[in-house]
Parts: structure tokens; sequence; C-alpha cells
């Protein structure tokens, strides 16, 4: 899939004609801030599951799960919410619906279908308009003899906050540490990464300043190999630094492993040089409330941005 901008922007035309621009951006002051989040939902699509002692082939997400879910999301009250491990549009029809009885409106969405075949997708919603749209979910690489496909692809829409102010968010879900016999699980992971990359610095090449977020669930730790190869070089203006969040008790882990009984971060938020004079650092955080881990096993991250160009620092 290559979602060229051309339809975008015919929507965008249509929109247009019904409603006059400060009608369209009525609730979109340039002086109010947004909050631009990330959440692993874990697994909020059919899967095998054990319901009830017996096996079901196709359960969706327990509904006590989904409760504690959007709890949490509503506490937050993200403007734009990009999510991992959600299934087909038929669950993405489920979730915006629930967010919305729960006062959470995100009109604006973005699917991209993972090449896996296992139904674990990207998505995005917004409260803002998508004006434009370079999804992928076609990239492909080579260990050996094998071909591979990048398994959840990459999402890629930019969003117009305010009619002065674009915002670039990719999201991305890299390939588990589960061990398959394709080929080795870190390989996978690293190509995943590099391929993102080269998305990425086709992105500089055609707007060296722009506003960018990355935000995903990369599974890797920091130092890693694919979390540094998709920040880039130091040297190079695309060089994207690591968002520096924790949660109320100043811990930083974004996945808890319940067999191994273990923490990490695996979660991040990495920021292009021409976002970076518009984060809110300090309100910036890792959401945490007590029944998370009844929703997720992950946290989800929250970025909190002025939208407004400061053209002084770029």
């Amino acid at each position: 899939m290559i979602r060229r901008a051309t339809e975008v922007w015919i929507w965008a035309v249509a929109v247009s004609a019904c409603l006059s621009p400060i009608s369209a951006f009525s609730e979109t002051a340039e002086n109010q801030e947004v909050s631009v989040v990330f959440y692993n939902l874990k697994n909020y699509l059919a899967m095998e599951r054990r319901v009830d002692k017996e096996v079901v082939k196709d359960a969706p997400k327990p509904e006590n799960e989904i409760k504690h879910l959007i709890d949490g999301i509503v506490a937050i009250q993200p403007d734009i919410l990009g999510v991992c491990e959600l299934g087909d549009a038929s669950y993405m029809a489920d979730f915006k619906s629930r967010l919305k009885n729960a006062g959470i409106d995100l009109p604006y969405t973005e699917l991209v279908t993972a090449a896996s075949g296992h139904n674990r997708n990207l998505a995005l919603l917004s409260r803002y308009p998508i004006v434009d749209v370079n999804s992928r979910d076609d990239y492909t690489y080579n260990i050996g003899d094998t071909k591979l496909p990048f398994q959840r692809g990459v999402l890629d829409v930019t969003i117009a906050i305010n009619p002065s102010y674009h915002l670039r968010y990719v999201a991305l879900h890299l390939k588990s540490k589960r061990d398959v016999p394709e080929a080795d699980q870190a390989l996978m992971r690293l190509n995943e990464a590099r391929l993102a990359r080269q998305h990425l610095d086709q992105i500089f090449e055609k707007q060296p300043g722009m506003n960018l977020v990355v935000m995903g669930d990369f599974n890797d730790l920091r130092i890693e190999p694919p979390v540094k190869a998709l920040q880039g070089s130091w040297s190079r203006p695309g060089y994207l630094t690591s968002l520096t969040l924790d949660d109320h008790y100043g811990f930083r882990w974004t996945y808890h492993w319940s067999y191994a009984d273990s923490y990490s971060r695996f979660d991040y938020a990495l920021y292009s040089k021409g976002l970076s004079p518009e984060i809110n650092r300090p309100d910036s955080h890792i959401h945490h409330w007590d029944d998370w881990d009844k929703a997720s096993d992950h946290r989800p991250l929250v970025m909190r941005i002025m939208p407004e160009d400061q053209q002084g620092s770029k």
C-alpha cells in the first residue's frame, strides 16, 4: 500500500466546501497544548484465547480488559493517538466508537494492515484532520536467500493541528522478541529498523526542518542496534532524539513481561530537531494508573506539544 497525497487533498477540498476555515479549526487554538500519544493495546483483535476454561479460536479482547484500556485513555485525553496490536477495520470502528462514547472524539483515522498475516495492525486516531498519508505496508528485505516483509509496516501521516502548524506522525511496531522459524528475530528487527530509517531519510531530504515524531513499540532497549538505527547519525540533519519519559514515581519502563516478571523500556518517542522547541518536557510522561496491567502489558507514552513553530530555534 502506497497512499498518495492526492486522494487526501481531494478529501480536504470536499471538507472545506462544507466547513468554513473557522469552523474546521474551531477547537484548535494555536496557544492550546496538544497531547500526542502512543499505546500498545495488547491484542485488541480476534485470536485464540481461553474463555471460561475453553479454548476459543477467534475470541475478541475480553470486555474487562477493554474497560480498563478505555479508562486509561480517557484519563490521558489524547488529541492524537497512535496504537498497535489493533485488529482489522471492524476493530478500528469498535475502538473508535468506544472512545467516542467515553467522550474522546477522534474522527480522523489511518489503519495500516500488517503484512505478517497476524492482523496486529498499526493505527492512528486524531482530533485534527489528516492532510497527507504516506504509510507503507509493502517494504521487504532479505536475510540470506529468504525474502521477508516488514511485518507491521510504517504508519506515516501529516496532521493539520491548526492552519499554520502541521505535525508528521510516524508509528512503528518492530518485530517482537518471539523466535520464529523464518529467521533470527533480532536480525529481523534490525532490518525493519533500517527500512524505517530509510523511509525517514526520504522525509528529511525533502523537508529538513519537519516537525516530526516517531512513536512506537520497538521491542528493544535503547542501546541496541534497532533503536540506534532509527535515531540515525548524530552528525546528520535527520537525527532523532529520544524523549526521556517517566511516570509519576520516576520509573521509565513501558513494558512488563509477566512470565519473566521483567520490566523494560520498549516504547519510544523520537523527535526531530524541528519539533524539539515545541515539546513541553515537564508535562510529557509515561501514563500510569492503578489498573494499567488489566488493560495491556504496555503503558502509554504521552508527549505534550505547543503547536506553534518556534522559528528562531530551527
